[in-house]
């Protein structure tokens, strides 16, 4: 729904990252898509999941990296809408915080600050979400004319994105297939969509097709039922409970496609 605002938590505090989560379980439309204290890492879950709102603590000494690097690193990314950038943090240095600022931090909340709680944190994003939501809606439109280039490389990191929340692994064989496939339908749809990917890979199309239902059938039987639900809205069709490789190739085509 356009009124759940993402959040990227990205903290190497594992009681924090507990007490945020819960707060986040009982925030009405606020969607926490992911948890990692390393910033390479982050770095990849920013291009998949293109979070609203990124939760970022500047010392990750649990994990790997640091809120920094991650900063300056996120500036050369061609992100369609730049996240909100919420520094949670126990450095008390003026120096780094500023640089922390001039690398794009939106807001900066100190960990030892009198009232910090992991509760505090939940209400003030959610107080910033009518702001952060509206204001992406805006940059969405002024970068309505974006070249095709860079066009086609957001509509990639939304299908990713996509079929990550659903639990379609990367490294399944079918993981780009599908990716083509619904980029190919969404742009033009094909009578023979199988028979160009097959051309395109060097496969035989009905190894294609195998690979792309295979990792349709294996999230539909270890993700979570509730997600499932959450993020593939379509009625599936099928006796067996899972969507038909074209089925969920029209579904995204169509969703993403608009």
């Amino acid at each position: 729904m356009d009124d759940i605002l993402s959040v990227l938590l990205i903290e190497d505090d594992y009681e924090a990252c507990y007490e945020l989560q819960n707060c986040f379980e009982n925030t009405e439309n606020i969607d926490l898509i992911g948890i990692t204290n390393n910033a390479r890492k982050a770095l990849e879950m920013v291009q998949t999941f293109l979070p609203n709102i990124i939760l970022l603590d500047l010392e990750l000494h649990a994990g790997g990296g640091n809120g920094l690097l991650f900063l300056q690193d996120l500036r050369k990314l061609s992100l369609p809408v730049i996240p909100y950038i919420l520094i949670t943090t126990n450095n008390v240095s003026q120096i780094t915080l500023d640089s922390a600022r001039q690398l794009g931090a939106d807001f900066i909340l100190t960990k030892y600050e009198e009232g910090y709680s992991a509760q505090y944190v939940a209400e003030f994003v959610q107080l910033m979400k009518p702001a952060i939501l509206s204001h992406n809606s805006v940059t969405n439109k002024t970068n309505s004319k974006t070249p095709p280039a860079i066009t086609a490389q957001n509509l990639t990191q939304r299908i990713q994105r996509e079929l990550n929340l659903v639990g379609i692994s990367p490294k399944a064989i079918g993981f780009q297939y599908l990716i083509d496939a619904i980029k190919l339908t969404a742009e033009k749809p094909e009578a023979n969509l199988s028979h160009t990917l097959a051309t395109k890979f060097g496969k035989s199309s009905a190894s294609i097709e195998r690979a792309m239902q295979n990792a349709i059938n294996r999230a539909w039987q270890t993700s979570s039922p509730d997600d499932l639900l959450k993020y593939y809205t379509a009625r599936v069709r099928s006796d067996r409970g899972v969507p038909t490789m074209m089925e969920f190739i029209y579904y995204y085509a169509t969703k993403l496609g608009t």
